[in-house]
This record gives C-alpha cells, sequence and structure tokens, in this order.
C-alpha cells in the first residue's frame, strides 16, 4: 500500500471519528481517483445515512411514547374524577363508614399519581407550554412556607427563613415554581425529619436567582445524588410506606425548572445538611 493511500485512509477514519464522536450528519468526503478508496467511501456513507433514519425513527417513536403515555393517562384520569365525585357524595351523605374513607384515601393517591405522569409525560413531550413572565419571587417563596408553617410548628421544626425585603424579579411562570417550592418543601419535611430543620434562603447574583431549601436529616449519599432526579426513583426503602415518594416529584420539578431556563441543583452531606438548590433567571428590564 503506497503512502499516498495510506493518507487517505487516515483521513477517512478521522472524519469517521469526528462524525461518531460529534453525533452529526455529516458524510465521509474524500477526493480521489483510487476507485476501492470512492467505494469504501460510498459504504460508508450509506451506513451513516442508516443510522441517521435509525435516530430519526428512534425520535419519533420516542415522541409518539411519550403522547401515548399523556393520553393514557388524560383517559385514567376521567373515569377516576367521577370515582371521587361519587365517593365525596357518599361521604357528606352520612356515609361515614372508615372503609369508604380508606377507599377514597386510596383513589386520591391513585389521582395524585397519575396527575404527575400527566405532567412529567406533557413535559417531555414538549405538549406543555410555559409562559415565562415577570414574577416576584419573595412573595412567592413566603407564601409556600406559609402554607407548610402551621404543619412545621406542629412538628417542633427550626424555621430559619432569610427573604431579602427588596423585591426580586425572575422569568417563570408561577404555577410551575410554587409546584417546585411545594415538592422540594415537603420533601425537606418528609426526609429530613430527623433534623427537625427547615431552612429557605433566597439570593441573587448577576444573571440568577437562587433559592435553597435545606434541611438537616438523613441526607443523600454522594453515589445516589445523581439518581434522585430519575424518573421513579426514590430515597428511602421500599418498606418504609409512612415517608416513601413516588420518585416523580424531583423529575418534574427539575424538568419545569430547566423549560424556565433555570436547574435544579443538589448538595448533600448526610446527617448533616441537605441543600436542593431552584435556579431561575432574573427578570431583565427592556
Amino acid at each position: 500500500m503506497n503512502r499516498g493511500t495510506q493518507a487517505k485512509l487516515r483521513e477517512i477514519t478521522d472524519k469517521l471519528s469526528e462524525i461518531l464522536e460529534q453525533d452529526t450528519d455529516e458524510q465521509v468526503m474524500i477526493f480521489t481517483d483510487d476507485k476501492a478508496l470512492k467505494d469504501l467511501c460510498g459504504q460508508i456513507n450509506l451506513l451513516l445515512l442508516d443510522r441517521q433514519k435509525m435516530k430519526a425513527d428512534f425520535r419519533k417513536q420516542e415522541i409518539a411514547s411519550k403522547k401515548m403515555l399523556a393520553n393514557i393517562s388524560h383517559d385514567i384520569k376521567t373515569p377516576l374524577t367521577v370515582i371521587l365525585g361519587y365517593l365525596e357524595i357518599m361521604r357528606l351523605s352520612d356515609c361515614e363508614d372508615a372503609a369508604l374513607r380508606k377507599v377514597e384515601t386510596k383513589a386520591k393517591q391513585v389521582m395524585e399519581l397519575i396527575d404527575q405522569f400527566f405532567t412529567l409525560a406533557k413535559l417531555e413531550a414538549g405538549d406543555k407550554n410555559i409562559e415565562l413572565v415577570k414574577i416576584n419571587i419573595n412573595e412567592l417563596c413566603r407564601e409556600n412556607v406559609l402554607g407548610y408553617y402551621e404543619l412545621l410548628m406542629q412538628k417542633d421544626y427550626v424555621v430559619d427563613i432569610i427573604i431579602p425585603e427588596q423585591h426580586i424579579f425572575v422569568q417563570g411562570d408561577k404555577e410551575s415554581i410554587n409546584r417546585i417550592l411545594s415538592n422540594l418543601l415537603s420533601n425537606a419535611i418528609r426526609y429530613g425529619s430527623d433534623g427537625k430543620y427547615i431552612g429557605l434562603f433566597l439570593r441573587e447574583d448577576q444573571d440568577f436567582v437562587y433559592i435553597d431549601v435545606i434541611d438537616k436529616g438523613k441526607g443523600i449519599e454522594k453515589q445516589f445524588a445523581a439518581s434522585v432526579f430519575e424518573r421513579l426513583y426514590t430515597m428511602e426503602d421500599s418498606r418504609n410506606r409512612s415517608i416513601q415518594g413516588n420518585g416523580l416529584g424531583l423529575t418534574i420539578a427539575r424538568n419545569l425548572a430547566r423549560q424556565m431556563g433555570g436547574d435544579i441543583l443538589l448538595q448533600s452531606e448526610p446527617g448533616v445538611r441537605t441543600v436542593f438548590t431552584v435556579k431561575l433567571r432574573r427578570y431583565l428590564y427592556m
């Protein structure tokens, strides 16, 4: 094999490696009179075209699956709403049977789970429109903490709130931010109960606003920290039903934060301090 052919083969190899590493839709182009090299490039490009088609088909199937999940969730949610309606009528009609109350409680739990699946499916399928507007984040933080204040006092929690007096504005969606904060606060109460402490600190820099939700409970080991945002991952042993969640709340919360141009970050030192930080874009005056 002459040096010219070797150089062309190296060029083909380098270009193919670049295409695969960067996951682009390019093809291998080479200028040569060598028929064998031309045929080799042609076969490589046919394989690359098949790869592109497989990627496109996979994306279509993934979107279709997410939309199907959203539709199924909606179809299940509708009859459950009717069932809950009849259960409430029976309860209000002096049917205070213990079994009836248990059925109603379980139906509400199933309804909540389906609602979370429905929300996540819509987010991942790109079907949920989130309109970003100017929001006073100070007020939203206060409202969310107040929603849990009575429960925290009953459980003898130390509550540490630092919200600046000056107004801080973010670009966001009020419903989404409320859902994120509610999830993080309820998680801190559920999983951080050993520490009897809840903190909420609001701070900002030039581009972003940060909301730290802090507890001093068992915390999350480093090897599990990346997993807590995965779908259906729960931070407690499945046998411990008294505090176990369904593993969707943090997935939805981070997805919502990212849809608003932000994120949710986690730092945890088990038994000392666990901090979930909501990162949101500051509202920029035009």
